[in-house]
């Protein structure tokens, strides 16, 4: 089984939990939508801060400045982002799966923001072929990986996860 399967297998009721989280924001009615990317703020920047202080981890574009540039438009604060420090640079490999695939997500949810209310965060999709490759390159490199490599990498799956769930409770 590829490492990416089981990734997503291993990491199937922390995906469904933010879900269901994130499920109870109403992104059609601005105040909702506003928390919502609040939530994300409190999130997104400080993976993508982890993962910029990593040398070993494939091409990945951030989403940060577009995140805030969404809430500035809503003329919301930013707030601060919770702590996110991954220990292990595999970890890393995991959030990046993470924050990665929910760029997928929000190309969806993106359907659900009726004009007007700003949406380049949620708009933000991959370029072609480009999240296949983020894919065969988790596979080809946890390959070449032992077992504590894997484990370190679903670890930090989990804990993006995590933080993601944090920062909508607070919302």
């Amino acid at each position: 089984m590829s490492f990416v399967r089981t990734l997503r297998q291993a990491t199937a009721a922390d995906h469904e939990m933010v879900d269901a989280h994130y499920g109870g924001f109403a992104l059609d009615r601005q105040a909702d939508y506003r928390s919502f990317l609040t939530a994300h703020a409190r999130a997104l920047p400080a993976v993508e801060r982890a993962l910029a202080e990593a040398s070993d981890l494939p091409p990945w574009r951030s989403r940060t400045a577009l995140l805030a540039a969404d809430l500035h438009a809503l003329d919301a604060p930013i707030p601060a982002p919770l702590p996110f420090q991954p220990g292990a640079a595999a970890e890393r490999w995991g959030a990046l799966y993470v924050i990665e695939g929910s760029r997928l997500g929000g190309q969806l949810l993106a359907r659900s923001v009726p004009a007007g209310l700003p949406s380049a965060y949620l708009a933000a999709h991959h370029l072609p072929g480009e999240w296949r490759r983020l894919l065969t390159t988790l596979d080809t490199h946890a390959a070449g990986q032992g077992q504590a490599w894997q484990d370190a990498a679903l670890a930090g799956a989990r804990a993006c996860f995590a933080l993601y769930a944090r920062a909508a409770a607070i919302a």
